[in-house]
């Protein structure tokens, strides 16, 4: 596979994904010193993330562990906005993402990724993955085929038309929606945006439509197959 960008050098450090990872963690009582850590990092290190982030800092740092463990909830698993399963919101049900799940469950297994209670392709499982793989070519394949797409799939799922429409669609079929603070609903979107800058500024990211499945690792993805990826 001729990837479009090199591999990175081996001296390339990724150990900051694992920092990264804690932020789509589920919140515990030191979430808001770990959203503290991860700020303070980006700002000496990734200056237009940190900026991107500081706009899900501020409400957090003002917040209970409860109200972010509510709003987490909501952001990701009750009436959610979107998922941080990677695989299935770049291929929903489809069989591509259990072949999906397959291929990194053998990575996690390999490097010793313990995975928790979570599936294979949930956000902080890959994130701590890429951290820890030692093949530099397949890091590059898995941000730039999966991880890179998906993220700007889920950042455009906070998008407030989105949002609005998603909430309709709720209301349509339990007859209620959980209420939430316009304002505080979009939040996460933010951290979303701040880890897709620094996978940007890290692997030189594109942003694309088309997914095309030339990856060996990602065999499974049929090459007449396209996905839209929107920001």
């Amino acid at each position: 596979m001729a990837l479009k960008n090199p591999p990175p050098k081996e001296d390339f450090k990724m150990n900051h994904y694992i920092l990264l990872a804690d932020l789509f963690e589920y919140p515990i009582e030191n979430y808001v010193e770990k959203v503290k850590g991860v700020q303070g990092y980006l700002k000496k290190n990734y200056l237009e993330a940190s900026e991107t982030l500081s706009s899900f800092s501020k409400y957090i740092f003002q917040m209970t562990v409860k109200d972010i463990q509510e709003l987490y909830s909501r952001s990701f698993d009750v009436q959610a906005a979107t998922t941080l399963d990677v695989g299935y919101v770049m291929f929903g049900d489809d069989y591509k993402r259990g072949e999906l799940l397959v291929n990194l469950n053998r990575e996690h297994r390999e490097t010793q990724n313990e995975c928790g209670h979570e599936l294979p392709d949930h956000l902080p499982n890959m994130l701590r993955l890429i951290a820890k793989l030692k093949d530099k070519k397949l890091v590059v394949e898995l941000v730039e085929e999966i991880l890179g797409p998906a993220l700007l799939k889920m950042i455009s799922d906070f998008d407030p038309k989105r949002l609005e429409n998603r909430e309709k669609l709720y209301l349509k079929h339990y007859k209620t929606v959980i209420e939430i603070e316009r304002e505080k609903a979009v939040i996460f979107g933010y951290a979303l945006g701040a880890l897709y800058k620094v996978l940007k500024k890290d692997f030189l990211l594109v942003e694309k439509v088309i997914l095309p499945a030339t990856s060996e690792f990602l065999h499974f993805v049929n090459k007449e197959n396209e996905l839209e990826c929107t920001q």
